[in-house]
């Protein structure tokens, strides 16, 4: 269910920037540019704040906030848009606060969730907008909570470019300026990217404009112009993940029509939404329940110590090799626990005895599978990635409207599963999934250069809202939502001057359309991206992995040269780097990695920053008061 706003505690959001906070201050204060203010920048700001009486004092500092959108929800977050466009979390599983799961050393600062600032029952799905309004009140809080010898100045344009040396003072070049803003240190906390066409998309934009047909590339759905996709004519969509949903929201609701139960209502002014991937079926459902009783003892064999071990290891990892046969592992023990602990009836061994043969088995081996089979008689009991990543592998059907009736019956019966206790070790593995992205981040480059793992884990752990997927159900009966099947491919047909696509999932099938759509997210990749700022970085020196990610220290956040060698005034968090640690926010009592990398890199740079204060001379330092 969707959300309404009851309750706005402290300042109401504002696009406007804050004014600067009066201090101390001369043109030679330490400084501190951080480029992006949305949730990553607010949560940085927060850490900063938290630290600084400890690390700091109340020596003067200025702080430098860019970005073209307001602070605190920023691009993805922002209060103008649909309210339709919903979170893909529950109001009581957000929260920007720290407590005491999150492994730091700068203090604790517990705050509220969403659900208990906003009111809201905890199970509702807030819109995006309501989501901004809750991170403009925690940047406010952020800036609320510095001294005032801190002078903190928004900026609402884009950063282009940073120079300086090593040793020295930055610059930070800023679109539409010709003086660059001076900085000791630059943090880096920008959120998704976009990202310049690849060779294929710059083929089908150029295969549209010849034929007088629409290609939308891959973009945030909310910032695309849909209104030239016409009513009643067929699209072809690739990606079915969440920015599908959005397209199919804004496409439906967003033009008149509405639901009457398990019906959709059209508008008439609906376009015919024909999707596919290479899944072929929407990601998993969020689960509607909660683990009670036991919980499997996590982390058990992907940890602190194995990751240690894969440190030690010369030479680049390879994911599938390396990596993944121990998260395979980490994630088949959380099953079992569950359905050992909460479900014996289905299994025939005790469970002490099924642990300690696990425990000692090889992973991703023949003995593992072996044990897995002795132990468990149902195969639907067992942890099998490779089947919960492919679900239509294999199968065929006679025709579209058979696949039709397939994928609909894949997702009720993905629904009734995600709401069912019974089959409470899908939300155990759930739990072991953010467990081990936790540990992932300290790996930096995991060796999986087209990204699989953060797709599979996506597919798992981030799926839409199950009443997202009954509006998809409806929608498919309706005829405006049509399955194209797994293995969907698109081609552009000069010819006869139309893209067409078809699957592996009805074999001789094609459909034809004047229009594609990519829902799909940019490539965040340093190579593609959209940032001139982030390819100038690549340009004089930054470290990029073969994913294309900006690689970092994963302790600090400190920008890599070639080589390896950190920068010491340049930082990054964010997911275009290797320390991608999903969200900028976090459930509540679970470990918020992003918040213990924001702690980390704010006490390297408070330190770095209090030292370099304590080197100027005395007269750079005496107050002038403030500047404009």
């Amino acid at each position: 269910m969707s959300a309404t706003l009851t309750k706005t505690p402290s300042t109401a959001p504002s696009a406007a920037p804050l004014p600067a906070v009066p201090a101390r201050r001369t043109g030679r204060n330490t400084s501190v540019v951080i480029v992006g203010a949305g949730p990553r920048g607010t949560g940085f700001l927060e850490r900063l704040a938290a630290n600084l009486p400890e690390l700091y004092g109340d020596r003067p500092l200025d702080i430098h906030l860019v970005d073209p959108h307001p602070a605190g929800g920023g691009r993805i977050w922002r209060t103008e848009q649909s309210p339709l466009l919903w979170m893909n979390s529950q109001a009581e599983d957000v929260t920007m606060f720290t407590d005491e799961t999150v492994d730091i050393e700068g203090p604790v600062r517990p705050g509220p969730t969403f659900a208990e600032w906003a009111g809201l029952d905890g199970r509702t799905f807030p819109s995006r907008p309501q989501q901004g309004a809750y991170l403009r009140w925690v940047y406010e809080g952020a800036r609320a909570a510095l001294p005032a010898s801190v002078v903190v100045r928004e900026h609402r344009t884009r950063a282009v470019r940073v120079s300086g040396p090593r040793e020295g003072r930055q610059r930070v070049w800023l679109e539409g300026r010709a003086v660059p803003l001076l900085a000791d240190l630059v943090v880096l906390t920008l959120g998704h990217l976009d990202a310049e066409p690849d060779a294929e998309q710059r083929e089908l934009a150029d295969f549209a404009k010849r034929h007088g047909l629409l290609h939308l590339p891959p973009d945030f759905t909310a910032d695309t112009d849909l209104s030239a996709l016409p009513a009643g004519e067929p699209v072809l969509v690739r990606g079915f993940g969440l920015a599908f949903v959005d397209l199919m929201v804004l496409l439906t609701e967003g033009r008149g029509g509405r639901y009457e139960g398990e019906t959709y209502v059209p508008s008439g002014r609906e376009p015919v939404l024909y999707v596919g991937s290479r899944r072929g079926v929407p990601y998993h459902s969020k689960i509607g329940y909660t683990l009670e009783g036991e919980r499997p003892p996590l982390p058990r064999f992907f940890g602190p110590a194995q990751v240690d071990e894969l440190l030690k290891r010369p030479g680049p990892l390879d994911f599938r090799r390396d990596v993944w046969p121990l998260l395979d592992k980490e994630l088949g023990w959380a099953h079992y626990h569950r359905l050992f602990t909460a479900h014996p009836e289905r299994t025939t061994a005790a469970w002490s005895a099924f642990e300690e043969k696990y425990a000692a088995a090889p992973p991703g081996g023949a003995e593992l599978d072996a044990l897995v089979a002795s132990a468990v008689p149902d195969p639907a009991d067992r942890f099998d990635p490779d089947a919960l990543d492919h679900p239509l592998d294999g199968v065929r059907f006679d025709s579209s409207d058979a696949l039709q009736d397939g994928v609909r019956r894949h997702i009720a019966d993905d629904l009734a599963r995600r709401h069912d206790p019974e089959h409470s070790p899908d939300l155990a593995v759930f739990t072991a999934l953010l467990s081990v992205y936790g540990q992932l981040v300290r790996l930096g480059d995991t060796g999986d250069p087209r990204h699989w793992w953060h797709g599979f884990f996506s597919f798992l752990a981030s799926g839409p809202p199950g009443p997202r997927l009954r509006q998809m159900l409806a929608l498919s009966r309706a005829g405006i939502v049509r399955f194209l099947g797994a293995g969907t491919t698109v081609e552009a047909d000069e010819e006869r001057g139309v893209f067409r696509a078809h699957s592996v999932s009805v074999p001789g099938e094609w459909t034809e359309a004047r229009a594609l759509v990519e829902a799909r997210l940019p490539d965040p990749t340093l190579e593609h991206t959209g940032s001139p700022l982030l390819r100038a970085l690549h340009e004089d020196g930054a470290q990029a992995t073969a994913a294309g990610l900006l690689a970092v220290d994963p302790v600090d956040g400190r920008i890599l040269e070639r080589g390896g060698r950190p920068h010491p005034r340049r930082f990054a968090l964010g997911p275009h780097t290797t320390a991608r640690a999903g969200a900028a926010f976090t459930r509540p009592r679970t470990g918020g990695v992003a918040f213990r990398q924001n702690d980390a890199t704010a006490r390297t740079v408070l330190a770095f920053l209090r030292d370099l204060s304590c080197r100027a001379p005395l007269s750079a330092r005496v107050p002038v008061g403030p500047s404009a």
